[in-house]
């Protein structure tokens, strides 16, 4: 069976994965399967569940805020943020919401604070303002 290398890259490290015989992955077009000897190709992921399998092993799954993918010469490497990385469908899904739910969480608490200092920055231009009119 022919196989080709998964090269997996985020903010922190970096893995090779050798002997991958099939990756299933979703664009905004919709999921696609790469074998070995695919045609060269670059695509986005977007956010969720890709898979892979080595040899007639079981799948193994990918959890991704979204990557990069760029397939040649029987190496395909994603490229992302962060990634979370099982064999267990169900584990890997409770930590993909998991991650979703604490991102979700970060994006309030941020959008709090920037509306907060843009306040206070609108409070200090109009005491500004006040002043140099008195």
């Amino acid at each position: 069976m022919k196989s080709f290398t998964l090269k997996l890259q985020d903010a922190t490290h970096s893995e090779e994965i050798p002997g991958v015989t099939s990756f299933v992955g979703e664009d905004t077009s919709g999921s696609f399967g790469i074998l070995a000897g695919h045609a060269r190709m670059a695509s986005l992921l977007i956010m969720g569940l890709a898979r892979y399998r080595i040899g007639e092993d079981q799948w193994r799954y990918l959890a991704l805020p979204g990557a990069v993918l760029y397939f040649d010469g029987d190496v395909l490497t994603l490229s992302t943020w962060r990634y979370l990385q099982d064999d267990d469908y169900m584990r890997i899904s409770q930590a993909l919401q998991q991650q979703l739910l604490a991102e979700e969480e970060k994006l309030h608490v941020m959008k709090a604070s920037l509306h907060r200092m843009e306040e206070a920055v609108l409070k200090r231009l109009w005491e500004m303002g006040r002043k140099g009119q008195g």
